[in-house]
Order: structure tokens, then C-alpha cells, then sequence
């Protein structure tokens, strides 16, 4: 078994994908910890695949479409001990991972990055996002889990793969982001959060995220759940 896997769900990421694994792998490489850089393919046509290929990533395919699918098969056909996980379009700093590290190794089961705290750069988020859907969602989270985590939306985190697969997480969109950190809660595992800088992404086509409905998909889950 490797220490680490760096996971990233991937739907049409040519733009970016081959900038995001390199930078993984510089991180990989400089810190010498046993690692793989998995991707987990939710159907790309755009030549996705064969660049992770080309970058000495591995590629596994997810037929079931949905960002907590691609990760929840992500997450069983990984090979390290710990996971991070983080979205494969160059807004998330995959260099700067040792703090994630660090906390994993401590015993931590899940690590939560806080863009707040490490930095939004300027066009990183919608003003929208930032000052009230991030917010107020994540103060809906902490009040529904009683948990202080600050940013229930950030996409980088890191877990320990044997305490994530006991959860048996069930979504396969979106809400997955909360279910996690939910089901640990629940199952009273050590949490703790570390600052994430928080990028413009490397796309020039839209975002794949719907805010109102992704929203209503994480209110619905907190409400029913």
C-alpha cells in the first residue's frame, strides 16, 4: 500500500488536467512520500484520458455520472493509505499539501482545507459565493452537525481511505461535499481544518457548477439526512 493518493474527479478537464497533475507531482517528488495521482473519469471525450495517461497519472472510469460518484470510486480504487482529494480544473494549490500531510499523520481522520483562511485570489470565486451561498451554507452545516468546520464547500481535503470507506457514502452529486464531513462527524472521527489558497481555474468554457441547484441539493440533504 502507498501513504498517499492524490484523487481527482475529472469530466472534461483538458485544459487544465495536465497542469494539475504536474503540479501534484512536484509535491510527489519533493517529498519523497510513496504517492499516486489517481483520476477518477466521469466520461471525458475531450482527450481527458489520454492526457492524464501521457502525465503518469492513472485513470480509472466511472460510468455512474455525478462529482461524489467519480469520487466515491475514487476513493475505493485507491491505493494509498490517505487520501487528498481535489477538483482537477488548477484552482486548488496541489504543491503547497504538506500541512494536509502533517495532520493525517497525526492521527487526523479528516482534514479539511479553509479557503477563507489561506486566500480567495481575485476571480477565484463569485462575490456571490463568497460573502453569502459558501457562508451561509457552511453555517447551515455547522449548525445541523455541530461541528466548527468554517468551509463546508472546499474541495481540497484529506481522509484516512480505511475510516472513509467505513462511512459507506452514498451520493453522487454534489451533497457529497456534505455527507462527508457529516459522516464523520457522526462517527466522532478527529477533524481539523488547515488553510487552502483558492485559484481562478484554468478553463475558458463555464463552470460545471450549478449554484441554486447544488445549493438546494445540500440544504435537502442537511434537512433529510
Amino acid at each position: 500500500m502507498k501513504e498517499l493518493t492524490i484523487l481527482m474527479p475529472c469530466l472534461n478537464e483538458a485544459e487544465s488536467l495536465s497542469f494539475a497533475i504536474e503540479e501534484a507531482k512536484v509535491f510527489i517528488e519533493e517529498s519523497k512520500i510513496d504517492s499516486e495521482i489517481l483520476i477518477a473519469d466521469n466520461g471525458s471525450d475531450d482527450g481527458s484520458i489520454d492526457i492524464a495517461k501521457e502525465h503518469g497519472a492513472r485513470v480509472i472510469h466511472v460510468p455512474v455520472r455525478g462529482y461524489g460518484s467519480a469520487l466515491r470510486a475514487g476513493i475505493e480504487a485507491s491505493e494509498g493509505k490517505y487520501i487528498i482529494m481535489g477538483d482537477s480544473d488548477g484552482s486548488y494549490d496541489f504543491y503547497h499539501l504538506y500541512d494536509f500531510v502533517d495532520k493525517l499523520r497525526e492521527g487526523y481522520s479528516l482534514v479539511m482545507g479553509n479557503r477563507f483562511k489561506g486566500g480567495i485570489e481575485k476571480g477565484a470565486m463569485p462575490l456571490s459565493h463568497r460573502y453569502l451561498g459558501v457562508p451561509v451554507l457552511s453555517l447551515m452545516g455547522r449548525l445541523r452537525y455541530k461541528t466548527n468546520i468554517g468551509d463546508f464547500h472546499c474541495g481540497l481535503r484529506g481522509f484516512n481511505k480505511e475510516k472513509a470507506l467505513a462511512l459507506e457514502l452514498k451520493t453522487d452529486g454534489m451533497e457529497f461535499a456534505t455527507e462527508m464531513i457529516g459522516a464523520f462527524v457522526k462517527a466522532k472521527e478527529p477533524i481539523c481544518e488547515v488553510p487552502t489558497i483558492l485559484r481562478p481555474d484554468k478553463r475558458s468554457g463555464h463552470s460545471k457548477l450549478r449554484p441554486i441547484r447544488d445549493a438546494l441539493r445540500h440544504i435537502k440533504f442537511m434537512l433529510t439526512k
